[in-house]
């Protein structure tokens, strides 16, 4: 109905190139010899026209491509006396930083790399021994039918907990891997502790240090392969990568906001926020979908590894806006409800998520595709 009347008021508003008249122009055998209106003058009703179209009727224009320019990488340092302040300005704007100046050895990065590449040298039937499917623990593989029986099928990856633990030891060395994934852990929960303290709500990182569960996701590619993560989705509260080289990486932002390349220094660390991040900080934060990935381009079929930490969170865990305390109000202490975790019964602001099953949330992330829908959105409010 609001089409057909649009088209009707676009009618009533066309000019009349033919005089004050509404009669139709007059048959050609009909006409004089002489122009009643010359052709400059019909050129310039015509210009006229098509100024006054409705600018509905103009072409579309052409949609930009999904894949956006590299933006600047914010490069902060724990020395620097406004860290947090800087922490809390990049994870509102991009959901993602680079941190200098930290105390991870190259050395132990490099070391981590061997270990880990080992992994993909083994067997399939020991892969699937060593690292039992456990989810999100164990080894995976995205195409099972295209797999090798010697194990050197594409889209392979490991997500191992903080021990690196496996079902045998045999001629597994991984003590290095160990060490650098408990160095990115305790990273990871500083950055996290500095977070919530610039934010305004309580983590309570050190009162409860089981509070966080972390993971150390490791997959491999060729270079010259087409871009694809390895392993499913699951959502986080902060991310982290070694640069142990200079490589350009995807990460994948919010809905509608397609992917972003951004190329961190050699042996810095790429810090991504994530989903968990943005439920806590009541939508305040920007996220990271997923774990980064390598833009492999069309080099050398040379092989890459990458390890991504993921500081997440127990599976009977449950996800909520951690809202500041109203000042003046203070917590009973005698239950540990939502009210009490929000801090008063009046909140300063409004809710943006329900509270929500970290388990379920986490089950349908992994198996199920949102390369284009957001997950979180379900629980918008």
């Amino acid at each position: 109905m609001s089409m057909a009347f649009s088209t009707h008021k676009q009618h009533q508003h066309l000019p009349n190139l033919y005089g004050a008249t509404a009669a139709p122009p007059p048959t050609p055998s009909a006409q004089p010899n002489h122009h009643t209106v010359t052709s400059s003058a019909a050129a310039d009703a015509l210009s006229n026209l098509l100024h006054r179209l409705p600018p509905t009727l103009s072409l579309p224009k052409r949609r930009s491509s999904t894949s956006a320019t590299s933006p600047p990488l914010p490069t902060l340092s724990f020395s620097d006396p406004n860290f947090n302040h800087l922490l809390v300005s990049s994870g509102s704007e991009l959901g993602f930083l680079q941190l200098t100046n930290h105390d991870i050895p190259s050395q132990l990065a490099n070391s981590a790399e061997t270990e880990s590449l080992s992994l993909f040298e083994l067997t399939r039937d020991q892969k699937e021994s060593c690292f039992p499917k456990n989810l999100p623990l164990g080894f995976d593989a995205d195409d099972d039918d295209k797999e090798e029986e010697d194990g050197d099928g594409k889209g392979e990856s490991f997500c191992l907990d903080t021990e690196c633990s496996t079902e045998t030891t045999a001629d597994l060395s991984l003590t290095s891997l160990r060490e650098f994934t408990r160095a990115l852990e305790k990273l990871g929960l500083k950055i996290i502790d500095k977070l919530a303290d610039a934010m305004g709500f309580d983590n309570s990182v050190g009162e409860d240090p089981t509070r966080f569960r972390s993971l150390m996701w490791i997959s491999e590619g060729l270079h010259g392969d087409h871009d694809k993560p390895s392993g499913g989705f699951y959502p986080y509260v902060i991310g982290l990568q070694y640069q142990i080289r200079c490589q350009k990486y995807s990460l994948l932002k919010d809905s509608g906001s397609g992917s972003v390349s951004v190329s961190p220094q050699v042996d810095s660390i790429m810090v991504t926020l994530g989903d968990i991040a943005q439920v806590w900080s009541n939508g305040k934060l920007s996220k990271v979908r997923g774990r980064p990935m390598a833009c492999l381009g069309d080099g050398n079929k040379s092989r890459f590894v990458s390890m991504s930490l993921l500081v997440t969170l127990p599976c009977n865990s449950r996800v909520t806006p951690l809202l500041p305390k109203v000042v003046g109000e203070e917590g009973t202490g005698d239950d540990d409800d939502e009210s009490q975790v929000c801090g008063s019964k009046e909140e300063q602001e409004k809710r943006l998520f329900n509270s929500f099953s970290f388990e379920d949330y986490a089950w349908r992330v992994y198996n199920e595709c949102y390369l284009f829908n957001d997950p979180l959105d379900r629980y918008r409010i």
